[in-house]
Parts: structure tokens; sequence; C-alpha cells
């Protein structure tokens, strides 16, 4: 169940990086590193909620299941 929310809850992190580099972008005309940033936090934010998948399904804490 923790991972669960531990996963929304980066969910809506990477939500929200996305949302402000949109802010960003249309502030600065595309002329700040503040996009660039906000941007690549979300990306590493991605990754990290990948490789965190992928050990907690090695760790047997969340199970695919079938449609």
């Amino acid at each position: 169940m923790l991972i669960k929310v531990v996963v929304a809850l980066i969910l809506l992190l990477i939500l929200a990086s996305l949302g402000s580099g949109l802010v960003f972008m249309i502030r600065d005309q595309g002329r700040g590193p503040r996009t660039v940033k906000a941007l690549t936090v979300r990306i590493a934010l991605s990754v990290g909620l990948f490789f965190l998948l992928m050990i907690a399904y090695a760790a047997g804490l969340i199970n695919p299941h079938g449609l």
C-alpha cells in the first residue's frame, strides 16, 4: 500500500514539474534557464519512478495483473 502512495506522489511531482516548465516557458519566452531546469527535474523524476517500479517488482511489493 505504501508503494502505491509513493508512486502517486511521484506522479503528482512529475505533473507539477511539467506545469512549472510550461509556465516558465510562457513567461520567459523560451530564453531563460528555468524551463530547462524544470524539464530536467521532470526527466529525473520519471527515470527515478521507472527504477522504483522495477525494484518494487523485483522485491515483490507490486504484482502485475491481467485485464
